[in-house]
C-alpha cells in the first residue's frame, strides 16, 4: 500500500468512510494509519463536503474483526450516516505528536530532492510503498527509483534544504 496522496498543507489524509455499521448511526472506516486502531486516536476528523472542509467529532470507536468503526456525534441512525460514506477523512498536521529529532513523519519528505553520493540529482521524493520488510522510497526523476528506507541506502536527511542523501547508483 502506498501512502496516500496529500489534500494540502494543513491536512493529512488518514482514511477514509466506506460503509455503515449497524442501525445506530456508526459507520466503517479504511484506515490508512499504522497500526490501523491509529486513526481513532484523533478527533476532531475533517471531512470535504461541496468543496470546503467540515469537522466532525468522533464520540467513539473500535476495532471490529478486520474493519475500525467509529460512531461520528449526533448522528443516530443509518440515514443521518449516509452523508458521510465515500469521503476521505483528514486531520489536522498540528494532531501529529510531535517525533524526536532525526524522525520523520511520510507526509513530510514527499517533495524532497534525492541526490546520491556522487552529487547526482536523482529526482524528487513522490511517494512511499510498503514492502512488509521494509518501507520503500520512490523517487521521480528522469527515471524512477524504488529506494529502501533503511541503511545503508538512506545516508542523511537535511530538512532544512530538503534533501534526502542515499547511497544509490543514478543507473538502478
Amino acid at each position: 500500500m502506498s501512502s496516500a496522496p496529500q489534500e494540502n498543507d494543513k491536512k493529512l489524509l488518514v482514511g477514509k468512510i466506506n460503509g455503515f455499521f449497524g442501525l445506530q448511526g456508526w459507520v466503517k472506516v479504511f484506515s490508512y494509519t499504522k497500526p490501523r486502531s491509529n486513526i481513532l486516536n484523533y478527533s476532531p476528523w475533517s471531512i470535504k463536503i461541496d468543496g470546503s472542509f467540515q469537522t466532525i467529532d468522533i464520540t467513539n470507536g473500535r476495532e471490529q474483526s478486520k474493519t475500525i468503526v467509529a460512531h461520528i456525534k449526533d448522528v443516530d441512525n443509518r440515514e443521518d450516516s449516509q452523508k458521510f460514506i465515500g469521503h476521505n477523512i483528514f486531520i489536522d498536521k498540528k494532531q501529529l505528536p510531535e517525533l524526536q529529532d532525526g524522525k520523520y513523519y511520510w507526509h513530510e519528505l514527499i517533495g524532497f530532492n534525492v541526490i546520491n553520493k556522487d552529487q547526482e540529482k536523482l529526482g524528487i521524493v513522490d511517494y512511499f510503498v510498503e514492502t512488509g520488510s521494509n518501507n520503500v522510497l520512490v523517487v521521480k526523476g528522469k527515471k524512477e527509483h524504488w529506494i529502501p528506507y533503511i541503511e545503508p541506502f538512506l545516508v542523511s536527511i537535511d530538512s532544512k534544504n530538503q534533501v534526502i542523501l542515499v547511497d544509490w547508483d543514478k543507473d538502478f
